[in-house]
């Protein structure tokens, strides 16, 4: 099943909540995505430009864009980002398949395919 890494901050309305009182979210975001047949793989908080992170695994795209959905529309997370995350050969596989793209870079002739840009 594919990887997502999932980054958010709480709105400061959802900060004065957990102040106020505190709840270890983990749980909730366990019971998420198992809706949709997944599993949480880890679920952190941090310094910096995001308030934290999560580590989702989910059937498909669709199951984990149903609960980034359902994330975002209810209001206490904002921003909300969902990366899919490639293996290692996954990402090699790309590679190779790469190679069968003729790409041309805009402004360039016709046919004439360029090196790596």
């Amino acid at each position: 099943m594919p990887l997502y890494l999932t980054r958010f901050s709480y709105t400061p309305e959802t900060w004065a909540r957990l102040i106020h009182d505190p709840e270890d979210r983990r749980e909730a975001a366990r019971a998420y995505i198992e809706s949709v047949g997944g599993q949480l793989h880890g679920f952190w908080y941090a310094f910096g430009p995001r308030d934290g992170y999560t580590l989702w695994e989910a059937p498909d795209n669709v199951s984990m864009a149903a609960v980034a959905l359902a994330l975002g529309a209810g209001g206490a997370l904002s921003p909300l980002e969902t990366t899919v995350l490639l293996t290692v050969d996954e990402t090699m596989e790309a590679m190779r398949r790469a190679r069968q793209v003729a790409y041309r870079p805009p402004g360039s002739p016709e046919g004439g395919a360029s090196g790596p840009n």
